[in-house]
């Protein structure tokens, strides 16, 4: 059993969520903030690392301004690809194990039907092309890894649509949102367990990690509603009329084929997960 685990990106939306869950399943956690980790710093990076010597590594710090990274495109990469460089060049140093969270974004979204983690990435924008960046980078340097790619991801902490939807709902009677394009929503509570029952193995490789089942954003955002009895009407719009600097994938569907062959269980479904969070 890995008791001590490093998780980097420790105050954003997920690493703060995997860090309350490794605490209370007992494990020795450092969760650490940009400010007390430069992961664009080799050297600091490397420091760090030395000084904790986790078993664990959970990297979960990224540039996710996917709208900004296209006019920011050397922080973008600088951060999701050499960045994911130095924590990986650092974990394997020290012989950690290393958890990289990637993103469906690494698809183009133009297959029909679910990805699978053999199908090839080819991203559209800066921001999936610099965390595509970051998994060819832990794939050079790293021998012992887990490459997890989540899509949707919503919970407790953080800015993220559910919260968005329901912020929404307070001052408007009507909402549009896109309908053209789909994915799994992913609670940050199940995507949480999942990396740390994975790193619990040798089973390494990549894996997709999102709750079962898909949707459209619309259906996302009605089925919130619904849940939380809101009576608001959510008009389907399509991308081209809800214009953004980044392209997203039309399909962003996944195939947990990974967790499947390697006889992990499968994530729950996406209405149950949002239901439990919603009732939180």
């Amino acid at each position: 059993m890995s008791s001590k685990v490093l998780v980097t990106g420790g105050h954003g939306q997920l690493g703060t969520e995997l860090s309350l869950m490794l605490q209370d399943k007992g494990f020795e956690t450092y969760s650490l903030g940009h400010q007390d980790l430069d992961i664009t710093d080799l050297d600091h990076v490397r420091q760090v690392f030395g000084t904790i010597r986790p078993d664990v590594v959970c990297h979960t710090a990224a540039y996710t301004a996917v709208d900004q990274a296209e006019t920011d495109r050397d922080n973008a990469f600088l951060v999701n690809a050499y960045g994911t460089r130095n924590v990986a060049i650092a974990a394997e140093e020290i012989g950690a194990k290393l958890v990289y969270v990637s993103t469906d974004y690494v698809f183009n979204g133009e297959k029909e039907g679910a990805y699978s983690e053999f199908d090839f990435p080819s991203p559209l924008g800066v921001y999936g092309q610099s965390k595509y960046a970051g998994e060819q980078f832990v794939r050079d340097f790293h021998s012992k890894f887990f490459i997890a790619r989540t899509s949707w991801v919503y919970g407790q902490y953080g800015g993220n649509f559910v919260k968005t939807m329901l912020k929404l709902a307070e001052t408007h009677d009507q909402i549009r949102v896109v309908y053209d394009q789909k994915g799994c929503p992913t609670y940050t509570r199940d995507l949480a367990e999942k990396i740390i029952e994975l790193f619990q193995t040798d089973r390494y490789g990549v894996y997709h990690l999102s709750n079962s089942g898909s949707c459209t954003w619309y259906e996302f955002a009605k089925a919130i509603f619904e849940i939380k009895g809101i009576d608001v009407r959510v008009n389907p719009c399509t991308t081209e009329e809800f214009p953004r600097p980044a392209k997203r994938p039309k399909n962003s569907e996944f195939e947990h084929l990974a967790l499947r062959l390697n006889r992990f269980k499968d994530v729950r479904g996406w209405k149950r997960a949002l239901e439990e969070h919603l009732k939180r």
